[in-house]
């Protein structure tokens, strides 16, 4: 027993370095991915602000006014579908204006109507345009109002120049983490040089050789991903209280889990892939190379 006690004190305190500086990696990593799926959320919620219009006619009837939006509501590219029939218009204006239109024309002028947004996939000038066409065929439909293709098309390209920016960021970020972890686990094997020489010398093979060193540097990224996962959730948690209002409001915990679980696949991957790398290399330097 105490045997075994000694050799897990000495394996956190040969990793401790590394892990504390794989967990910061990782940790500026999941801050990646956090502005990264918020921009992404944010780009499709303002897409789906993107709301048509149907205007029925005058004439037609509150269960064929149903008929209509149950008939939109079941279109791929339709969400939140609210059917206003001409009294609740007839309500509404009133209420915003204080003018009743019945009473001044002796009967109520507007048309019942059918609300919708458009998923983020159909938000495009040209999909709007065909989506305007079909529906103005349809029977008992007047007009339909719909936003300038040319606005659709600005809106598109400003929110796709912002999340190509971040994808730039974030390739760069991954890129230094990458590098910072691979030097990390690097150094920490650069310490076992003597070690790895010794044992080919006795004739021992590479893989039984290099298979400790990746599966202690993999469990080194295990820990360091579950640490940064922890990290990264204290921090959304703690927001409010700092003042930064409730950030985990603005994310879906599928995509928080997401994140958290690549974090750890992260660590595992680029650790033991580092370690492989680095013992490979120095499994093929002579001694007199393990002084330079």
């Amino acid at each position: 027993m105490e045997k075994n006690k000694e050799v897990k004190i000495s394996f956190w305190a040969s990793h401790v370095t590394a892990i504390v500086s794989v967990t910061l990696v990782l940790l500026l990593a999941g801050i990646i991915a956090l502005v990264w799926g918020g921009a992404v959320s944010e780009t499709r919620r303002l897409r789906e602000q993107v709301e048509l219009n149907v205007i029925l006619g005058d004439s037609v009837s509150q269960p064929r006014s149903m008929e209509i939006a149950n008939e939109i509501r079941r279109k791929p590219y339709a969400m939140n579908v609210t059917l206003v029939s001409s009294d609740a218009a007839l309500q509404k204006w009133v209420a915003e204006t204080g003018e009743d239109l019945k009473a001044l024309y002796g009967v109520n002028p507007l048309s019942p109507e059918i609300r919708f947004s458009l998923r983020s996939d159909y938000c495009s000038s040209q999909n709007v345009a065909t989506i305007v066409h079909n529906l103005r065929r349809l029977p008992d439909v007047e007009s339909v109002d719909a936003p300038d293709g040319a606005m659709v098309e600005r809106m598109n390209s400003n929110l796709q120049g912002f999340t190509g920016i971040l994808a730039a960021i974030a390739g760069a970020m991954m890129l230094i983490s990458f590098v910072l972890i691979n030097n990390t686990v690097q150094l920490t094997i650069h310490s076992r040089r003597f070690t790895i020489h010794t044992m080919k010398l006795v004739g021992a093979t590479n893989g039984f050789i290099s298979r400790p060193v990746v599966m202690n540097n993999m469990l080194c990224g295990l820990v360091s991903g579950c640490f940064a996962s922890l990290l990264l959730a204290a921090a959304l948690y703690a927001a409010p209280y700092a003042g930064f209002g409730n950030i985990l409001s603005v994310y879906d915990w599928r995509l928080l889990l997401a994140i958290a679980g690549g974090l750890l696949v992260l660590g595992v991957v680029l650790c033991s892939l580092s370690a492989w790398i680095a013992t490979v290399r120095y499994l093929r330097k002579d001694y007199d190379e393990l002084f330079k």
